[in-house]
């Protein structure tokens, strides 16, 4: 199995089918593109017009004057009064090249990406990137353009396969220090990545951001990663690359397992909850189109809620 997708599955995201089997040639699926507008986009400042309702939109604009004339939910439609740059960060690092379910995390985050990316486009925001996490010594930036060049290169550099880098290093700290630095105020920025890990270092970085962006964490999970299957003896590569016997059959370390993922995640969920960062985890054993989907309904009852 490959670690990498294919760079015509990436554009081709950007015609996902409206329904099942049925091939669609719009940018996007209209209800994914609506839902991410309506979450991270928001009400513009200038009013544009009133259009029909669409899955996906924010309820909070419906017209209610028209919807009661007409019988059908209608919607007020605002104009953005700028353009915003969006930021897809992509994890390439090691522990990326993994997967026991459905496929590789690294080709999950890729989807990821270009849903995401296809979606911004289609709000005509600027697009850009930064993979991170491979050999390189720095990370690849693709400084945001709107006339795609950069979601394109983006892509088509997510599709080739690179050397791996030193799995002991943090190339996630070192990434969004960049990201801070060479990021316009007001960007929308996504971190699609491995974040099982601790994340307490990451804060204080994390929150800087916060305060000049919209971050959103999309963290990339294998079922291996909550729970290790019994497998008996069995050897595993460590992140220096010594191989290590670990017996699986051991159920007290099993259970430590179990309970260090869910440690990590509920860390991750709070420094969220504390910075105001929206969280959509993304399973190697689950479509991608729907599980983005999902954590955005999420994101707008919780935005409704507050």
């Amino acid at each position: 199995m490959a670690l990498h997708p294919r760079l015509d599955d990436l554009l081709e995201l950007r015609h996902q089918a409206r329904t099942l089997g049925l091939a669609s040639h719009h940018l996007v699926n209209s209800s994914f593109s609506g839902l991410y507008a309506s979450v991270f986009r928001g009400t513009g400042l200038d009013f544009e017009e009133v259009r029909e309702y669409r899955e996906g939109d924010d309820v909070r604009s419906i017209e209610w004057k028209v919807t009661a004339r007409t019988n059908i939910p209608h919607l007020k439609v605002f104009r953005e009064e700028r353009e915003r740059s969006v930021v897809l960060c992509v994890d390439q690092s090691p522990h990326m090249n993994f997967g026991t379910r459905g496929t590789f995390k690294s080709i999950q985050a890729a989807r990821a990406a270009a849903l995401l990316g296809w979606a911004a486009s289609s709000q005509n925001d600027r697009v850009g990137g930064l993979l991170f996490g491979d050999a390189a010594d720095v990370p690849h930036h693709f400084r945001p353009t709107k006339d795609r060049r950069a979601l394109w290169r983006l892509l088509k550099s997510l599709s080739r396969v690179g050397e791996p880098g030193d799995a002991s290093e943090d190339h996630l700290f070192s990434a969004l220090q960049q990201t801070e630095r060479g990021t316009a105020t007001g960007s929308l920025i996504f971190v699609i990545a491995d974040l099982n890990r601790e994340t307490v270092s990451l804060e204080t970085t994390l929150g800087r951001l916060c305060q000049r962006h919209t971050v959103v964490l999309v963290p990339i999970d294998d079922q291996a990663d909550r729970e290790i299957p019994d497998l008996g003896r069995a050897l595993f590569t460590d992140s220096k690359g010594n191989l290590v016997e670990v017996d699986t059959t051991d159920t007290k370390g099993r259970e430590t397992y179990r309970e260090t993922w869910h440690q990590y995640r509920r860390a991750l969920t709070g420094t969220a909850n504390r910075l105001g960062m929206p969280l959509i985890p993304i399973s190697t054993d689950q479509d991608v189109h729907s599980s983005l989907m999902q954590g955005m309904r999420q994101c707008a009852r919780t935005r409704i809620l507050r």
